[in-house]
């Protein structure tokens, strides 16, 4: 679980005053319809900013949410 501290600089680097980035960490998420889930970002107001793409094993993509956080999905192949 992650929170943000009472103070302001907590260990895990939360803050209620910062602006979603597209800097720092990408969260990946596991999809077993990588298609489906495209379908399912966009439908929910989502921006595919990256992909689908193939790698060595799997497929990705990376969006945004309508908050401007991005993220990342993931299919093994």
């Amino acid at each position: 679980m992650l929170f943000d501290g009472p103070e302001e600089g907590s260990p895990t680097g939360l803050t209620a005053a910062a602006q979603p980035s597209a800097e720092g960490v990408l969260v990946l998420l596991w999809s077993d319809d990588l298609d489906a889930t495209v379908r399912s970002v966009q439908d929910a107001g989502g921006t595919v900013t990256n992909g689908p793409y193939e790698f060595p094993g799997a497929r990705r993509f990376h969006f945004q949410d309508p908050a401007g956080n991005e993220l990342g999905v993931y299919q093994t192949t």
